[in-house]
């Protein structure tokens, strides 16, 4: 593991998801998962968000997209937050699971819109 890679990854990642959340992850984690968290931590968030070619919107925006096509709700609402933080507009995420529903399907986007009213909710409460 590249400690410049990863110290990139985990300050990338602690501004887009918030430091609360990640040491929450990283102090959760056991032996069996540890090396799942530094994976993600240095390649995802470092290697490649830690690019300078595209935004940080730009990223958080194709990861909204590329997330509703998964079926990952638990990622996708988590991202909503993340890319509010980078600077996506509600208009923007909206515009976002639009080209999703008719791409990926409406019920991926309904799904999608859901998930990003849960997470809007969440934000505003904070």
């Amino acid at each position: 593991m590249s400690k410049e890679v990863f110290d990139r990854g985990l300050e990338i990642r602690k501004k887009v998801l918030g430091a609360e959340f990640v040491e929450k992850s990283f102090a959760a984690a056991d032996d069996f998962n540890r090396p799942m968290q530094e994976l993600t931590t240095e390649y995802c968030w470092g290697a490649v968000w830690g690019r300078d070619t595209l935004s940080m919107k730009q990223r958080s925006m194709l990861n909204l997209a590329m997330i509703s096509c998964l079926n990952r709700p638990h990622e996708l609402k988590m991202h909503v937050k993340g890319a509010l933080k980078n600077g996506v507009t509600k208009d923007e995420i909206r515009e976002v699971f639009l080209q999703v529903a008719i791409y990926a399907g409406i019920p991926a986007g309904v799904d999608s819109f859901r998930i990003a009213r849960e997470a809007f909710a969440e934000v505003e409460k904070a």
